[in-house]
């Protein structure tokens, strides 16, 4: 009885939702780079705002670069200075701002 409980208990925590993560006001490092080129507001330019994009479409992107498969001037050189941990939490903290 006791066993079955323990159980219970165990399959009630793993299906309890998990908190947010908290979005940290800092950015990580390397971030604070982009902007640079990356306009952190809406303006007339070919570089595209970072500010809001999906992290999905920012990873693909830097991969693209990283790898050459997309063409670039200086976002291949780029791109290949950072891990792919890097650009994952660089993209969750660009995807995270307002």
């Amino acid at each position: 009885m006791r066993a079955s409980g323990a159980w219970l208990c165990l399959i009630a925590m793993l299906a309890a939702p998990l908190p947010a993560l908290a979005v940290s006001p800092e950015p990580p490092p390397g971030a604070s780079s982009c902007s640079g080129c990356h306009a952190t507001r809406r303006v007339d330019t070919a570089v595209p705002p970072l500010v809001g994009r999906q992290a999905s479409d920012i990873i693909a992107q830097m991969q693209a670069f990283k790898s050459g498969q997309k063409p670039a001037t200086v976002m291949d050189r780029i791109a290949k200075g950072f891990t792919d941990a890097e650009i994952q939490d660089i993209a969750n903290w660009y995807a995270q701002q307002k």
